[in-house]
């Protein structure tokens, strides 16, 4: 019982080792030769974990092996236009001009029932309002409504605004995070300083605080059902 449990942790964190090595994209965005990869690296770790007849290595040499030629394929792809377009696909333009493109509909074996509900889950009912909608390499579909149809901006109004940065975290369940305090060119000493003006005392009883580009501090306190005071 003990080598099942020790074979399948092993398997278990080779695979996620793999994964992350692989890249971040999640399975929606795979490309076609990235999921069958993810799908034989699972298939592979799951034979030596079944069966403990099969040395482990002859799981883990073929997964390592296809860790290496899918590395070695994206950077290929990287550098070459050609095996970029043959491993992943060029885009098809299944809308253009507000005209659906039968043709690249049927190249793409893309019927207009999934079209229209990739429509629908960007909160697009109607295909009249669609001025060009391109099906990317990926499976997802890119739209491009209608001038008359996209939503008003400031430029559109004239208004200037001003700028808008990504706020930091500053503090995540209760851990300072100093990194993001170094960034903004802050540091601990003031965000607990800022804290006891609204009466908190230790850091450890906030499960969230951030810094906006502006210098306004927004927190949430740990419920007390958690066990806090």
């Amino acid at each position: 019982m003990l080598i099942v449990f020790v074979r399948t942790l092993i398997l278990y964190v080779v695979v996620v080792l793999t994964m992350r090595l692989m890249g971040k994209r999640q399975i929606g965005q795979l490309e076609p030769y990235e999921l069958v990869i993810t799908i034989m690296i699972a298939e592979l770790a799951a034979i030596p974990m079944e069966d403990r007849a099969i040395p482990l290595l002859n799981g883990l040499i073929p997964i390592f092996t296809l860790l290496f030629f899918q590395v070695t394929i994206s950077y290929l792809n990287m550098k070459s236009l050609w095996l970029r377009s043959f491993m992943d696909g060029n885009p098809s333009i299944v809308i253009r001009n507000g005209k659906i493109c039968m043709h690249q509909l049927s190249r793409a074996r893309y019927n207009i029932n999934e079209l229209l509900e990739q429509l629908r889950l960007q909160g697009y009912f109607n295909i009249g309002d669609i001025e060009y909608a391109v099906l990317e390499t990926s499976g997802n579909l890119s739209v491009l409504p209608k001038s008359q149809k996209r939503p008003v901006t400031p430029s559109d109004m004239q208004i200037n605004t001003k700028y808008e940065g990504l706020s930091y975290p500053l503090i995540l369940d209760g851990k300072i995070q100093d990194d993001n305090l170094t960034e903004v060119n802050l540091n601990s000493k003031w965000l607990n300083s800022e804290l006891k003006k609204f009466g908190i005392d230790d850091p450890k009883n906030v499960f969230f605080a951030s810094l906006d580009t502006d210098g306004n501090l927004f927190f949430q306190e740990k419920s007390k059902k958690e066990g806090l005071q």
